[in-house]
């Protein structure tokens, strides 16, 4: 059971008969439903990975588990967008003379990566080029997969820098537990060359210097 609770920001008003819809990374679409008088909405499905739109407008973007507080100081606000770059730092260009290029068409247009598939301007990701380049990987993505590349950005635009393997084994080991949480189930979500490299470039970052 997710459960999606909506209140304004500054007085902790819940915000009642509000559409709240659920995306899930599989494209399976949940609502919308409107909040009940205490803000609330809830949805009969296991802990998933995905969007929450709000009144239209996407809220929220990762793991679903338990409940989501959201919280907003008006429903006009900008929302979420997931597509693009999580900050500044995953911007600017990264070509160099005569880099080896290809091109993965996202949504009509062409999205340059380097010979290994890595981006060369990250502030060009988006959700369609991660499932483009999976496409061309070979590799069929799930909530897991989500996850993982969501924890990779955010911990980038956190941190000024990439996480290391070990970040991500102690992240995903108290949300999975340790049969799913260690670095031999890491390099069989991502079976080309790991979260560090496989992980880096669907999340639009550069290879790493060091860990692989």
């Amino acid at each position: 059971m997710i459960c999606i609770n909506v209140a304004m920001k500054f007085s902790g008003v819940p915000l009642k008969r509000t559409p709240v819809e659920i995306i899930l990374d599989d494209k399976q679409v949940l609502g919308p439903t409107p909040t009940d008088r205490t803000g609330k909405v809830c949805f009969d499905i296991p802990v998933s990975s995905g969007k929450v739109i709000v009144a239209g407008v996407e809220r929220y973007q990762g793991r679903l588990d338990g409940e989501v507080d959201i919280e907003l100081w008006n429903l006009t606000e900008s929302g979420n967008n997931s597509e693009g770059a999580s900050s500044d730092a995953l911007s600017g260009s990264n070509a160099y003379h005569n880099m080896t290029t290809r091109q993965i068409i996202v949504n009509g247009n062409e999205i340059l990566t380097d010979g290994e598939g890595y981006m060369v301007n990250p502030g060009e990701w988006s959700e369609e080029f991660v499932r483009q380049l999976a496409a061309q990987e070979g590799l069929e993505l799930n909530s897991e997969h989500w996850e993982v590349i969501r924890f990779i950005r955010d911990w980038y635009a956190d941190h000024g820098h990439q996480a290391s393997v070990r970040d991500m084994i102690k992240h995903f080991r108290k949300l999975w537990g340790c049969d799913r949480g260690c670095n031999h189930y890491m390099h069989k979500l991502f079976p080309k060359g790991g979260p560090q490299k496989q992980g880096n470039r669907l999340a639009g970052l550069l290879r790493t210097k060091g860990e692989h």
